[in-house]
């Protein structure tokens, strides 16, 4: 499989034909930087692991060398820490026992860019050899403006497959911004409650971003933590961590659907919710 990128590499952990690995992947996440998958899509690694009828496969987007550092790594350049990243990310897939872990090496630049054309041939190729049944990205709602970009390129790629090789469901899942303002009707919660080992131990690969400076493994399961008693005033809490996605389902339905218009019409409930909520109360 030709990339865009000389640098961009598949591994496929357990040693399988490349072509047979990618065809057994039935969830399928796709990440801006090196660990995003695991944060954020770590209910599909979860649910497939140890089972050998489903298979996680991740993809990396860009090449996450441009990320704050501290301690140990203070005075590593991009470069070098480039390809510890990398390191770490293949570590991780070992791991968590994906069956294929891709890395394509895009720089931020290149995912921002309007249409990300380079980005978008990769994943159709990939998608297309994959044929994936659940694939999670970033929430559009997201921040930062290369998690963005993933997912508009995510979905751009997969209009570009026939209809009947779509996946059955995309999510749209937290990671520089929570879900917790989404409406509950439109929430999908994502139940991560029997991984607490496995996700500890897959976070505690990504040293460069933890001993350098962000404690995303702290952070990531505080939220989960936070998710599953917040989510219900009424009710006890019914799992103990949860993640929530926003579905990105319909995007891939109807190819007509505008991709900005439909992320502004959660924003516009949420407003609508506040708003409507503060008139009943406190109105005369």
């Amino acid at each position: 499989m030709q990339f865009q990128n000389e640098s961009a590499a598949i591994d496929i952990p357990d040693g399988v034909a490349v072509a047979e690995a990618l065809k057994r992947i039935t969830h399928l996440g796709i990440g801006a930087h090196q660990d995003d998958l695991e944060f954020m899509a770590f209910h599909g690694i979860v649910t497939c692991f140890g089972d050998r009828d489903r298979w996680f496969g991740g993809i990396t987007c860009s090449e996450g060398a441009r990320c704050a550092r501290t301690g140990l790594y203070a005075d590593v350049d991009d470069n070098e820490m480039l390809t510890i990243r990398r390191r770490e990310q293949i570590k991780a897939a070992r791991i968590g026992e994906y069956g294929a872990m891709i890395q394509l090496g895009h720089s931020s630049e290149a995912v921002q860019a309007p249409g990300a054309a380079g980005l978008r041939k990769d994943l159709v190729a990939l998608l297309d050899a994959m044929r994936p049944k659940i694939v999670y990205t970033h929430n559009l709602a997201d921040k930062h403006e290369t998690h963005v970009g993933v997912a508009v390129a995510a979905i751009r790629a997969l209009r570009e497959l026939p209809h009947a090789v779509r996946p059955e469901k995309i999510y749209g899942c937290e990671v520089w911004r929570d879900l917790d303002w989404l409406a509950d009707h439109h929430k999908i919660p994502l139940d991560l409650t029997g991984g607490a080992s496995l996700s500890a131990a897959l976070a505690g690969v990504f040293d460069s971003q933890i001993t350098g400076g962000k404690r995303y493994d702290l952070a990531t399961r505080g939220r989960w933590r936070a998710n599953a008693t917040f989510f219900q005033a009424h009710a006890v809490d019914e799992a103990a961590r949860l993640a929530f996605a926003m579905d990105l389902t319909p995007l891939i339905e109807n190819d007509t659907l505008d991709i900005v218009d439909y992320v502004a019409g959660f924003v516009d409930e949420f407003g609508r919710d506040v708003r409507n909520l503060l008139k009943k109360r406190f109105e005369s």
